[in-house]
């Protein structure tokens, strides 16, 4: 009994039975949803006869619903109210202690106002201070973009995520999950009929970003620094019902070297805004991206196509798990909606040349010489990627002595009739093995 009960217990611990009971309760809950909203319906349509019936049955029904064992529809429907109604008094007393929080700010003046009281759109900022610290950024953030970006290495294996091509856009996507920290993601998005600087405008705009990132809660410019362009902003986004909104305190800035943008953006302290319960502030937080021009697919031989080279990671403060099916199941609907504002936004430039305050700043940018680097490390990269390639290859190859024995055993299988058991089997040992 104990060995039984050993490994049922290693079975829930298998990250891979998470993920398959948030599959089931994904989609278990619309259809149950649609369920109830159709007895909804049919119960305020129903015909009048129907509720000689149910006179007839109510003495037997009342036995059932003052049954005391078990978990009956009743107590079902009970918890579920309570749960609701602690919701909705935990709301109540939160926006209460917002409410109190707000008022003991505005009576201290040195102290930074919240993000709620500011307007979505403030690009000045709330600090007195405008000057960024210079070490909030650096050349090791660059470094550590380039490192990431390195397909070759040995060390970090990415697992292919997603591969989509639309007329005007293609989508890649991987993801490498370290030890210790978050899934690191990586992607690459090639888009038409696009230039550098109109993505890398896009990309930084944040007056822009709500009309296709529906996340993006609130926005702010703390500091900026007009000689290198770097900034510190502060967000705040909407997360499911299931969790709470989180803040974000970012420190970004812009590298150019010839005809690419570098874009760093990650998380940095800021002590002018301490950390709250609600909402959550995400401390570990690093996305950034390299933007150049590249060949179109239209076979014109003209770099007329615009290339991003993403790599993000984040610890909300949810399980890994659950983050990973998030990502799995809203990534390509999250690209969607990039595209769709992306060419909103081309529209919108070709209309009205103003840019916004926040789209000036990443014309600002820091100058380097990246061609010396790359070319003096392109022989290691290569040999690198080529030894990528070949491991790819060499787990890709097929041993036909394998499918040849396959092959007898399927027939010898089928013909005594226990493939039913030997699949029932099977299922068990995989499910064991994950």
């Amino acid at each position: 009994m104990d060995e039984t009960y050993s490994y049922l217990m290693q079975i829930l611990k298998k990250p891979s039975f998470t993920e398959t009971f948030v599959d089931i309760l994904l989609c278990a809950v619309p259809i149950w949803l649609a369920v109830m909203i159709g007895l909804l319906i049919g119960w305020s349509w129903r015909p009048r006869w129907t509720g000689l019936i149910y006179l007839g049955f109510r003495s037997k029904l009342r036995f059932l619903w003052t049954a005391p064992p078990g978990f009956g529809a009743r107590r079902l429907w009970l918890a579920f109210t309570a749960l609701s109604a602690f919701s909705v008094c935990r709301t109540v007393w939160s926006r209460r202690d917002t409410s109190a929080n707000k008022s003991a700010n505005g009576s201290a003046p040195t102290q930074l106002a919240p993000l709620e009281e500011s307007p979505q759109s403030d690009e000045t900022g709330a600090s007195d201070n405008t000057t960024v610290r210079e070490e909030i950024v650096t050349e090791n953030d660059l470094e550590h973009l380039l490192q990431l970006l390195e397909v070759g290495n040995a060390s970090r294996e990415w697992q292919s995520m997603m591969d989509k091509t639309t007329p005007n856009m293609s989508y890649q996507a991987w993801r490498h999950e370290p030890q210790t920290g978050p899934v690191i993601y990586r992607s690459r998005s090639v888009f038409e009929d696009a230039t550098p600087d109109i993505v890398r405008d896009f990309f930084w705009d944040d007056e822009f970003r709500p009309k296709w990132d529906f996340m993006l809660a609130k926005f702010r410019t703390l500091e900026e620094d007009t000689q290198t362009g770097t900034m510190i902003v502060q967000w705040r986004k909407k997360f499911p019902f299931f969790c709470s909104d989180r803040e974000y305190i970012i420190g970004r800035r812009i590298w150019e070297s010839g005809n690419k943008y570098y874009c760093v953006t990650k998380g940095v302290p800021y002590p002018a805004l301490p950390k709250r319960d609600k909402p959550r502030r995400v401390e570990l937080y690093f996305s950034s991206w390299v933007i150049r021009a590249v060949e179109s697919r239209k076979g014109d031989g003209q770099p007329t196509a615009c290339e991003v080279s993403l790599v993000h990671y984040e610890d909300m403060g949810i399980p890994k798990d659950v983050a990973k099916l998030g990502v799995r199941h809203g990534m390509w609907g999250a690209v969607k909606k990039l595209h769709s504002g992306l060419r909103a936004y081309q529209t919108g430039r070709k209309s009205d040349s103003s840019l916004s305050r926040i789209a000036q700043m990443a014309r600002i940018t820091t100058v380097l010489d990246m061609d010396s680097t790359e070319s003096s490390t392109s022989d290691e990269d290569r040999s690198r990627a080529m030894g990528y390639a070949r491991r790819q290859r060499d787990n890709l190859r097929v041993d036909w002595k394998w499918v040849v024995v396959g092959g007898v055993a399927l027939a010898c299988g089928l013909h005594t009739g226990v493939i039913g058991k030997a699949l029932l089997a099977g299922a068990g040992q995989r499910l064991a093995r994950r």
